[in-house]
């Protein structure tokens, strides 16, 4: 028997990290950060390890909520080997130095929580070992015992550098979807399953659970209203906030557009962005060769764009409309999007568009849930603010739609299903569909803390 044991994220968006003992080799899928929290309490249960072993660490992709504290788990275990994509390993040396910018300044005043520095980071990730999606990996723990354990990562279609992983030992399999897209995005190809069946256990996130898919649409359909909706906008010389995660998201709306705009669908304006999402752009321009996407000779630095970080005015962007894209995707307290948000409130003429999952604990939920005319508070400490401007949601998802999420129990047919990664009502809605269609299938809904023998 494995036994698998959530210490976090199994039953939320947030600290992703899932640790399987396989004949006395210790695995911890995933090391992730909450965005919402601070300090401990933003951490997986790193604690319960304390009396388990622990030789690997498989990293699925470079958000934050599945590699943040990945630093904090190398201090309290220094001897573990790290593994991920090439991608991962290089869009870590730059995520993770933001991450620990924002947490030196939301935690100045904790004296009680170390956090690491950036000489820590850059030893981290030159100790990262590259893996190939596809290529198997052997590996065993300094207390393993029986046969070797094959590891094989999986393209996941999520992001740059996203990957599944697919789990072998003693003729049984586990696969870990990580986060996962069958679907194509502007750039990014959708994730290729077929070679993945009869499992023993299915390891699957459940973001789009609960969302009916008629509403989110495709990236072609949503596309079509998302440029009406922005031309009717520019066209009244108003300018549009998006809100939209660095990694990801960003470089897929920049393609989307920007494709837009040359096929003449998109009245062509000033796009405003910048920072670190620039960054990650030049690791998906240099990656076209040897990553699947859609267009190997499009490259993001064609597309012309203003220093978001530049403009200390926002009066700006009445006198020079256009389209800014600015991290955080939800808007979170003291980002970029969270201070242009309270300025783009009070303008009859701008409009702000989520493009992307919005937690709904944050600012960037209360705010794509209003409409115009609306009186919201956008924190629990800030005052009642009115919504002057356009608000409007778009779906362009990164993650597979619920339909979507069958399918992968179809052709991966496997033994047992956990879920995790997903509010109550998401993993309700998947976990009763599977029960409804396969009987031989036994499904689990994670939580945290709690061990389930695969």
């Amino acid at each position: 028997m494995i036994n698998f044991l959530p210490l976090g994220g199994a039953d939320e968006i947030g600290a992703s990290s899932f640790y399987l003992n396989i004949s006395g080799t210790g695995i911890l899928l995933d090391c992730g950060i909450h965005p919402r929290k601070n300090g401990i309490e933003a951490l997986p249960k790193f604690d319960l390890l304390n009396e388990l072993p622990l030789d690997y660490v498989f990293i699925s992709h470079d958000h934050q909520d599945h590699i943040g504290s990945l630093p904090f788990l190398i201090k309290k275990f220094p001897h573990v080997i790290v593994f991920t994509t090439t991608q991962t390993k290089e869009i870590a040396g730059i995520t993770l130095h933001n991450a620990a910018n924002i947490l030196t300044e939301n935690l100045k005043d904790e004296n009680s929580f170390e956090i690491y520095t950036h000489d820590e980071i850059d030893l981290l990730v030159k100790s990262i070992r590259e893996v190939e999606c596809d290529v198997p990996l052997i590996i065993k723990g300094l207390r393993h015992h029986g046969e070797e354990i094959k590891i094989t990562f999986i393209d996941a279609g999520h992001i740059l550098g996203s990957a599944g992983i697919l789990i072998e030992h003693s003729g049984g399999k586990i696969f870990y979807t990580g986060d996962i897209n069958l679907s194509d995005q502007s750039i990014m190809i959708g994730a290729d399953l077929s070679g993945i069946k009869k499992l023993n256990a299915l390891i699957m996130e459940t973001t789009y659970g609960a969302s009916d898919s008629e509403k989110i649409g495709s990236w072609i359909s949503e596309s079509k209203r998302f440029t009406k909706a922005v031309n009717k906008i520019l066209h009244k010389g108003g300018s549009i906030l998006i809100p939209v995660f660095a990694l990801g998201k960003t470089q897929e709306i920049l393609s989307m557009i920007y494709e837009s705009m040359k096929k003449g669908e998109l009245t062509e304006t000033n796009i405003y962005g910048g920072g670190i999402g620039k960054e990650i752009s030049r690791v998906y321009d240099k990656s076209k060769f040897i990553t699947r996407r859609k267009d190997r000779d499009f490259e993001l630095k064609e597309i012309p764009q203003n220093d978001l970080f530049e403009i200390e005015d926002y009066n700006h962007f009445k006198k020079h409309p256009g389209i800014v894209l600015a991290s955080s995707g939800m808007m979170i307290e003291g980002t970029s999007s969270f201070k242009l948000m309270k300025y783009w409130l009070d303008q009859k003429d701008f409009a702000i568009f989520g493009v992307g999952y919005m937690d709904p604990d944050t600012p960037g939920f209360k705010v794509i849930n209003s409409k115009r005319g609306n009186k919201i508070h956008v924190t629990d400490f800030d005052e009642e603010r009115n919504v002057n401007c356009e608000v409007e949601r778009f779906y362009f998802p990164s993650h597979s739609k619920r339909e979507d999420l069958l399918k992968i129990v179809e052709q991966t047919k496997p033994e047992k299903v956990i879920l995790v990664h997903g509010e109550a009502s998401a993993k309700n809605w998947v976990g009763k569909e599977i029960l409804t269609t396969y009987k031989n299938i036994k499904v689990y809904a994670a939580e945290d803390c709690r061990g389930i023998f695969i």
